[in-house]
């Protein structure tokens, strides 16, 4: 399966939280699976570092080449095809990164890994459960 990773599955998963699902545990470990993340939740996470409101054990560069490069999670980049469905998603949800997630998630056909539940209000594949 494709999943698209939100930003704090990522998260969760490169310092095995205790909030990450067992599921998401599971299939991660399973190569026969292919995990995305966004680039707008790097760019995301970029904003929180200079925010003071996110801390990474090294830099954001560093953490991208350990925990996402070197885990086989590829990076999604943000395509014109998303930003034209983006701009008729209804707005259930404000904040702009997960609306671009969402819209990549549909137009990819990807499942997403998040434990936020407004995604559940729009027609998006969600997978978390404890």
């Amino acid at each position: 399966m494709n999943f698209l990773l939100d930003t704090h599955a990522l998260l969760w998963i490169s310092n095995n939280s205790k909030e990450l699902s067992k599921r998401l545990k599971k299939d991660f470990k399973n190569r026969e699976n292919d995990f995305f993340i966004s680039i707008a939740s790097l760019w995301e996470m970029t904003i929180k570092i200079s925010l003071k409101k996110l801390e990474l054990p090294c830099s954001l560069e560093k953490y991208v080449k350990t925990e996402v490069v070197q885990n086989g999670i590829k990076i999604l980049p943000i395509s014109l095809k998303h930003l034209a469905l983006l701009e008729e998603l209804p707005f259930h949800h404000r904040d702009p990164f997960d609306r671009l997630i969402i819209t990549q998630a549909i137009t990819e056909d990807l499942t997403i890994y998040s434990k936020d539940k407004i995604f559940s209000r729009y027609d998006v594949a969600l997978k978390w459960r404890t």
